[in-house]
């Protein structure tokens, strides 16, 4: 790739259900401890689905301001600690200003960094409790600050705010994509001389009645209440649905030029970003994982790298009967006589599907994995579906040389999203 159009990742920044804070993610992720459980955020007695993966101990109080607490909805107070860890991580914050502004370093032009901040959901929390608002006491009782909580660019919008970053700032909606989508954004932005520094990622909080009703009635949630921890189960023959989760997951993408400058340290390079649409079907993957095929190609292509350099995938991976033998088909088409050396593991097994923030905290990992020579295992793989015939990584870290990895996210609607990250040294 030309010196000009590298970009590299400078920070991390994660708030999962392992806790806030890349550190605690990724040794959950190593220990293949499970954080599915009985939901606590409302009552689910009556629901046919009564489990997730909830960030536990969740206090915005003790992180954010009081008065920009109550201005947030749950998934965009994530994404502002999440980023904040990663600005922090990348060496770009400087000392409060008086305002308790953590604004970037000197000798960074603010003008030129920016935040694509996805959500596939947005502020429902706050959107259902408005409107139990309204019902109970009419319109009176509605918060004035519905329309700046409930709103999906609301998470990236108030950490430019916050940290005074006035460069492109906007959101992606593409389902369970969109935080792909926003990192691959980011990437273009930078590339095409925008910006020379972009904070990008998702954040969700869908554990609401709402959206777990619907997902249940949809039959794309695991049902298996008195067993979560063992409810997440991809590529597994006994596979019953995904178990929805919540959190933040961002990187801070650098002209690779403007980090060597201030002395800045490459966790990775994001070296490609390859998206496509099934034109399929609203929810189920095109025949023989199509779509996911040549997003996965046209990542490798736009990275220059070819299938024998990848020797990792963080696959998307839901546990949906249909959704993983896809994935396999298009791993399987893209890689070829390669594939049996691509090792593969989910995320999704251990934390839950953060839907649009799904793709942010497995760049996250998938950045960790590539930089430490180690792949976390896939939890609960007990038996493969011999229509998933990959190299899932289970039952202990692997630890593996690698070149180059890819992160796949895929959405309802026929969104396909592939990063493609490469070592830094």
């Amino acid at each position: 790739m030309d010196a000009h159009r590298a970009v590299v990742v400078t920070g991390v920044g994660a708030v999962t259900p392992y806790g806030v804070g890349v550190a605690p993610f990724w040794a959950g992720l190593l220990a293949g401890r499970p954080t599915a459980g009985p939901i606590t955020r409302f009552d689910a007695s009556g629901f046919a689905v009564r489990i997730a993966c909830e960030v536990p101990a969740f206090d915005p109080f003790t992180r954010l301001p009081p008065r920009l607490v109550r201005q947030l909805d749950r998934f965009a107070q994530f994404a502002l600690v999440a980023g904040e860890e990663a600005l922090a991580g990348a060496g770009l914050l400087g000392s409060p200003a008086d305002a308790g502004l953590h604004l970037p370093v000197e000798g960074v032009d603010p003008e030129r960094v920016g935040a694509v901040v996805a959500s596939g959901s947005g502020g429902v929390e706050e959107m259902n409790a408005q409107a139990d608002r309204l019902r109970a006491g009419g319109p009176a009782r509605v918060r004035p600050y519905l329309p700046i909580a409930m709103p999906v660019n609301m998470a990236g919008a108030q950490l430019a705010i916050r940290h005074g970053l006035r460069g492109p700032s906007y959101a992606v909606a593409s389902a369970c994509a969109s935080a792909g989508d926003a990192i691959g954004a980011g990437l273009d932005l930078i590339r095409c001389g925008r910006a020379d520094v972009v904070v990008a990622g998702g954040a969700e909080a869908a554990i609401t009645p709402l959206l777990v009703a619907g997902f249940a009635a949809a039959g794309t949630l695991s049902r298996r209440n008195d067993e979560p921890e063992r409810a997440s189960r991809p590529f597994d023959a006994d596979r019953d649905g995904f178990v929805v989760g919540e959190g933040a997951g961002l990187l801070v993408l650098e002209r690779a030029e403007h980090a060597a400058a201030r002395g800045a340290r490459a966790l990775a390079v994001l070296a490609g970003y390859g998206t496509s649409s099934d034109a399929f079907h609203p929810t189920q993957p095109s025949p023989g994982g199509r779509g996911a095929a040549r997003a996965l190609a046209l990542a490798l292509d736009d990275a220059g790298l070819a299938p024998t350099d990848v020797h990792h995938v963080n696959a998307h991976a839901t546990a949906t009967r249909t959704g993983d033998p896809a994935e396999a088909a298009a791993v399987r088409a893209v890689f070829a006589g390669h594939a049996d050396a691509v090792a593969v593991t989910s995320t999704k097994s251990a934390v839950g599907h953060l839907l649009g923030a799904a793709g942010g905290v497995e760049a996250v990992a998938t950045v960790e994995t590539l930089r430490r020579g180690v792949v976390p295992p896939s939890q609960n793989l007990d038996a493969r579906d011999p229509d998933c015939p990959l190299d899932v990584v289970h039952g202990a870290p692997r630890a593996l040389r690698m070149r180059a990895a890819l992160s796949s996210s895929f959405g309802f609607g026929g969104h396909n999203a592939v990063l493609a990250f490469a070592a830094s040294g």
